[in-house]
């Protein structure tokens, strides 16, 4: 609150301010990485980072097929062509033996983006060596693992451009909002003049290029700057439900929990399991709904979307099974014991009986 009757008492109400100027440079330093670029969502941030990797009309952009559609929508919107990619059972996220093959099928690919699904970490270190052995530029989408690291890094600052999220869902939330991030201080400068409509330096409304109304309000970054103070407790609070749920049904046939790897420290944003017994996710969700909890399927893949199914993809049947057998759970940082256990009840009455 202080932020925002700070950002009223100047004036700086609109796409400027110290509250965007300071979320950015927090934010960088926070994660750890040159310059930021505070922008109107995910999505935004998203397109900005195909616009500014170069993706133009005609090209190949490679996509993981298990995420959600605002991975894939800027692609289209720069009249690029997605290929998706599977997910491997490893890491639930983009399989590197599916993208080499890929690659070899189109070796003229512009950009990779990689998606941090549920805030665990894709297989960096070889999905990076791939991409660089054939030159091309990677995206993170780290919308849903702000605080998750890889190998002590930062997801989203690993690749040329990283994305973060600030929607209302997400593990810190500016109400809506999202931010660009690379170590390519000139593009990231870029981005911030496209997403201001392109307004050049003339005394007149001059427009050279195309242009973009991304940017943040200096209202919403006063969230933000707010919202950073409490991501370590966040991400704690996170884990805690995750292991809370994992103690009290992972011991229950057919359940397995989204995979923790060694490598990787997430912020366990969602708490997702699959189900491969009798028992099967609309059951679960049956069940909470007439508890009126609220529970979610895992993503649906993108080439089984009505939109995306006449593009090519890459894979076997590893992103199908966990739409098929997956399911997420609660898993709100204000949740208390109570709730949990009305949730994990719930649960194991369907085994029970």
């Amino acid at each position: 609150m202080q932020f925002i009757q700070e950002a009223f008492k100047t004036n700086w109400i609109s796409p400027l301010g110290e509250n965007i100027n300071q979320f950015e440079k927090q934010l960088a330093m926070k994660v750890g990485i040159k310059s930021a670029a505070a922008l109107s969502s995910g999505t935004a941030a998203i397109h900005m980072a195909l616009k500014a990797a170069g993706v133009e009309k005609g090209d190949i952009v490679f996509c993981p097929t298990l995420t959600f559609a605002a991975t894939a929508n800027p692609i289209i919107y720069q009249d690029a062509v997605p290929v998706f990619i599977d997910s491997d059972e490893k890491t639930w996220n983009m399989d590197p033996v599916a993208l080499e093959e890929a690659f070899r099928k189109y070796p003229q690919v512009k950009a990779v983006v990689v998606v941090h699904l549920y805030g665990l970490a894709a297989e960096m270190d070889t999905i990076m060596n791939i991409c660089k052995k054939h030159g091309v530029s990677v995206i993170e989408d780290a919308a849903e693992s702000l605080g998750t690291f890889y190998k002590g890094k930062h997801t989203g600052t690993i690749g040329d451009y990283g994305v973060y999220s600030f929607n209302g869902n997400k593990i810190i939330t500016t109400s809506g909002g999202g931010m660009l991030v690379s170590n390519n201080e000139e593009r990231i400068a870029k981005v911030k003049f496209w997403s201001t409509q392109s307004r050049d330096p003339a005394k007149h409304y001059q427009h050279s290029e195309l242009g973009f109304n991304y940017r943040m309000s200096n209202i919403v970054a006063g969230i933000g700057r707010g919202q950073l103070k409490v991501l370590e407790e966040r991400v704690k609070k996170k884990k805690y439900i995750f292991e809370f749920y994992k103690r009290e049904l992972g011991y229950l046939e057919g359940i397995e929990f989204m995979p923790i790897n060694e490598w990787n420290e997430p912020n366990y944003w969602l708490t997702a399991m699959t189900l491969n017994g009798k028992i099967k996710p609309l059951d679960v969700m049956e069940a909470l709904e007439q508890k009126n909890i609220e529970s979610r399927p895992v993503w649906k893949p993108m080439h089984m979307q009505p939109y995306f199914r006449s593009y090519d993809f890459i894979g076997t049947d590893v992103s199908e099974n966990l739409f098929a057998n997956g399911i997420c759970l609660p898993s709100d940082t204000k949740m208390r014991d109570e709730d949990l256990g009305r949730v994990v009840d719930t649960v194991k009455k369907l085994w029970w009986t």
